[in-house]
C-alpha cells in the first residue's frame, strides 16, 4: 500500500496567499512535515493530521535532511498522505528538489505544489517592485547564510545593473553590504530591510546599502533566539526608492474619481 507525497508551498505566511490546492492537500492530510515558520494559521488547515516541525534555523539544532526523507518514504509506504509544508516556494532555496529527488528514487508517488515565494512577496507588499520600466529589467535572488553562497554569483555580476534580493542573510547584512561596496555597489543604493512580510508583524526598513548593517532589529522573546536570528529579506537596488511613493499611491487611489465610480458599479 503506498501513499502520496506533496510537497507544498506555504508561501510568505499569510494563509490567504497560499493556493487552493495546497489548502485542499492540508485539509486531506495524515503527516505534515513543516518548515520552522509556517504560521499556526496555516497548520490549522490540516486538522487531520499529525504535525512535526522539521524546519532548520540558524544556529540551532534541527532536524538532518536525510530523516526528512526517510519519514516521508516511511510513511507513504505505510498509504499515508504527506504533506512537506515549505516556506515560500518548494523550489526556491528550500531544498525541495533534494526531497522530490529522494521520493523519485525511492519510487514514492508526489507532486510539487508551488508556492508564492518571499523572494518576490516580500518587496511588493512592501512596496517595491523587483523590476521597474526604466531602473532594472531583472533581479538575482541569493542566500545568504554563508559568503560562500553568495560570492561567486555577486563577483559575477556588473554593479547596481540589477535589483538583488537576499533570503536567509538578516544575521549577515553587514558583511554583505561590505563586500558588495568593495565589489563596486554605490554606497548610496537604495536597500531595504523586510521583517515578516505578509504577518501582522511585518515590519520595513528602508535605508542605504552603506548602512544596512547598522539597521536594528527587533527583539524577540522566541526561545533560542540570538541576536540577528530574525527571518527577513534583504532588498539591494534602485527600485527600493519606489516604496514610499507606491505606499502613497495605495493610499490616494481610493479618492481618484474613477476608482469610487467602478467600486460603486456606476458609470464615471
Amino acid at each position: 500500500m503506498t501513499g502520496f507525497v506533496s510537497l507544498v508551498g506555504a508561501g510568505p505566511g499569510d494563509p490567504e496567499l497560499l493556493t487552493m490546492k495546497a489548502a485542499r492537500r492540508l485539509s486531506e492530510a495524515d503527516l505534515v512535515l513543516h518548515d520552522a515558520l509556517v504560521s499556526p494559521e496555516i497548520l490549522a488547515l490540516a486538522p487531520k493530521a499529525r504535525a512535526f516541525d522539521v524546519g532548520k534555523r540558524a544556529r540551532r539544532k534541527s532536524t538532518p535532511q536525510d530523516t526528512i526523507h526517510r519519514i516521508m518514504i516511511h510513511a507513504a509506504r505505510r498509504g499515508q498522505r504527506v504533506v512537506r509544508l515549505k516556506g515560500g516556494d518548494p523550489f526556491v532555496l528550500g531544498r525541495g528538489g533534494e526531497e522530490a529527488l529522494a521520493l523519485a528514487a525511492a519510487g514514492i508517488p508526489f507532486e510539487v505544489i508551488p508556492g508564492i515565494s518571499s523572494a518576490v512577496a516580500a518587496p511588493a507588499l512592501a512596496g517595491i517592485p523587483v523590476t521597474h520600466r526604466g531602473m532594472t529589467s531583472g533581479f538575482m535572488v541569493v542566500s545568504g547564510h554563508a559568503a560562500a553562497s553568495y560570492r561567486p554569483l555577486l563577483e559575477a555580476v556588473t554593479p547596481n545593473s540589477i535589483t538583488l534580493v537576499v533570503l536567509m542573510g538578516v544575521a549577515n547584512r553587514g558583511e554583505l553590504s561590505e563586500f558588495l561596496m568593495l565589489q563596486g555597489w554605490k554606497p548610496e543604493t537604495a536597500a531595504a530591510l523586510i521583517l515578516g512580510a505578509s504577518t501582522p508583524q511585518a515590519a520595513t526598513w528602508v535605508s542605504q546599502l552603506s548602512e544596512l548593517g547598522q539597521i536594528p532589529l527587533p527583539v524577540t522573546n522566541a526561545p533560542g533566539d540570538v541576536p540577528g536570528d530574525v527571518p527577513g529579506t534583504l532588498v539591494i537596488g534602485e527600485v527600493v526608492s519606489l516604496a514610499d511613493r507606491i505606499a502613497i499611491a495605495d493610499r490616494v487611489a481610493i479618492e481618484d474619481p474613477l476608482f469610487l465610480a467602478l467600486e460603486k458599479g456606476v458609470p464615471a
